[in-house]
């Protein structure tokens, strides 16, 4: 049977033992687990800042984000550089991860809206549920797991530092 709808590719990451998903479209790089600065008051998901390049990133880690205890860092954690688009510019931030697996391609009719009840996470933070190879993988909507009021906090912290 011939798939006629949209594919879209995801990237998908454990955090603990859940495979979650970001549109890859989001995701500007992925980098090897580097030691972070850390920044005094700043949200205790927030885990500190890295130097990119000259471009001061946070960190956050969405284990803590999640409300769970905090990553455990091994040598397959990873920092998922993502961009999210919110008052009008583009910020980007890094999410810690326990691990990357796989970029994953999902045709639009396997992705269905995600029921309002059954994950260990807010349901303002799941955009959508996919259904890859039998099983069931959270897409996440980054821009409410990184809302723009919280980016925003974060950077005024940031440029007082």
């Amino acid at each position: 049977m011939e798939q006629t709808a949209t594919e879209n590719q995801l990237l998908t990451f454990y955090c603990g033992a859940e495979v979650f998903a970001i549109d890859i479209l989001k995701v500007k790089e992925i980098k090897e687990y580097t030691e972070l600065t850390s920044i005094p008051l700043m949200p205790k998901a927030v885990q500190g800042v890295i130097n990119l390049r000259g471009q001061v990133l946070p960190i956050i880690d969405l284990n803590i984000r999640f409300g769970r205890p905090a990553a455990k860092i091994t040598r397959r954690t990873c920092i998922i550089v993502v961009e999210i688009s919110g008052n009008e510019e583009i910020s980007s931030i890094g999410i810690l991860v326990d691990s990357v697996n796989e970029v994953v391609s999902v045709f639009q009719n396997d992705i269905e809206q995600a029921p309002s009840f059954g994950s260990k996470i807010r349901n303002d933070f799941i955009q959508s549920i996919a259904k890859v190879n039998g099983k069931f993988i959270i897409i996440l909507n980054m821009e409410q797991v990184l809302s723009v009021e919280e980016l925003s906090r974060i950077d005024e912290k940031l440029k007082d530092a």
